[in-house]
């Protein structure tokens, strides 16, 4: 199923010295609209969904939400139908932004709810009232994360990886991939996590999830929260896609890649380290930026 779709994934270096050697990890490319760490979150969902011969796939998202995009064209890909429930009832009266627009015309059903409802979301009663509305369906959570996702997180690290790295870093939306990643590590590797939120919450909910230590978030590169931005972390996109030639957006990964050579200009790293950076995709995030 989605393994067929999957292209090779590449590697870049972007730093090679005594000090440290970092390389990002290219997942954005596995595939060109179920991108980076979607593809391995929906991957055993959707075959799940299958399983259990649903005909809808429902999830939950905000207006430029890189897993609103990725399901719409999983579902159509896989011949569900698909909805989408969307923090902001206001947008209902204004002009589809691209995410929104591209899943639409991919027969994705937008659904918009105020703020205050869609913090139900994950209530029991919230749930029912879904399912009951819209039978035969099912459901994925925010961001795509459940035991499922995890399931599939653990993909992304391969033996090549757990074997030449001693740091493995990623961006933190709602903690899935992190959790997947760090239940497929090895012993001897540590890994950070970059929030793209601000808060400490994220902690505790991955704690929840892993009963591993090696692993530790901050949020000191958030820009102020989630879809913030600011001229220096654009200027910094820039500039890094002008030298490296690859392509990033603004509400993840270039928040840990600015993160990241932060880190390694004031030297917080011992020296000799093996660092690998994911590049987690959601690049239809660029448009947010505008």
């Amino acid at each position: 199923m989605f393994d067929a779709l999957a292209q090779q994934i590449p590697y870049h270096t972007l730093i090679d010295t005594a000090a440290v050697r970092l390389d990002v990890k290219r997942l954005d490319l596995i595939h060109p609209q179920i991108s980076g760490n979607k593809f391995y979150k929906l991957k055993y969902n959707l075959i799940e969904a299958q399983k259990r011969g649903c005909a809808r796939i429902l999830t939950f998202g905000g207006a430029f939400s890189n897993h609103i995009a990725a399901t719409a064209y999983a579902a159509h890909r896989f011949n569900f139908q698909s909805i989408g429930i969307i923090r902001g009832e206001e947008l209902a009266d204004r002009p589809l932004n691209p995410t929104l627009s591209t899943a639409q015309a991919l027969g994705m059903q937008l659904e918009f709810i105020s703020r205050a409802q869609y913090r139900q979301k994950d209530q029991p009663e919230f749930i029912q009232a879904l399912m009951q509305h819209y039978p035969n369906t099912y459901i994925v959570p925010e961001g795509g994360t459940n035991a499922l996702a995890i399931q599939g997180s653990k993909e992304i690290l391969s033996n090549f990886d757990r074997e030449q790295y001693d740091l493995i870093c990623c961006a933190v939306g709602t903690g899935g991939t992190l959790s997947g990643l760090i239940e497929s590590s090895a012993e001897s590797q540590q890994l950070l996590g970059f929030s793209a939120l601000k808060g400490t919450f994220l902690s505790e909910q991955i704690r929840g999830l892993t009963q591993k230590t090696n692993w530790k978030i901050t949020d000191d590169y958030c820009f102020g929260g989630y879809a913030k931005s600011s001229p220096r972390l654009l200027n910094f996109m820039a500039s890094f896609e002008e030298r490296y030639q690859i392509p990033l957006e603004p509400i993840y990964t270039a928040k840990m890649l600015y993160g990241l050579f932060d880190l390694i200009e004031q030297q917080a790293f011992a020296q000799g380290i093996r660092i690998l950076a994911l590049h987690t995709g959601g690049l239809q995030g660029r448009l947010s930026a505008k």
